[in-house]
């Protein structure tokens, strides 16, 4: 299933592009999850499960990131004056501390 890309403001096409790359991986991590958890039979295979879903976490975590230093980059880059920017700034910093 194809997602349309729309341009807009908060993130371009390529960073969306990217963004959305990044978590079909993510994605394929979690069934790959799934599928050890379905098959896990050894007490050892724990580990493995434990190690992949550390990995997707990971993973998960750098696109919250990279969906932040973008949009940091490309709001307060397009603000139309400096207060425009700061607000822009100060609201993204505001989602990093709620929920990084």
């Amino acid at each position: 299933m194809t997602i349309p890309i729309v341009e807009g403001r908060a993130l371009n096409a390529q960073q969306k592009k990217d963004l959305l790359n990044r978590l079909a991986r993510v994605e394929g991590q979690l069934r790959g999850v799934q599928k050890l958890i379905a098959l896990a039979d050894a007490p050892s295979d724990c580990d493995a499960v434990a190690q992949q879903m550390a990995a997707a976490r990971k993973a998960l975590d750098r696109s919250f990131v990279q969906l932040l230093t973008t949009s940091i980059v490309n709001q307060t880059g397009n603000a139309a004056d400096l207060d425009e920017a700061k607000k822009s700034a100060a609201h993204l910093a505001a989602l990093l501390d709620k929920f990084a």
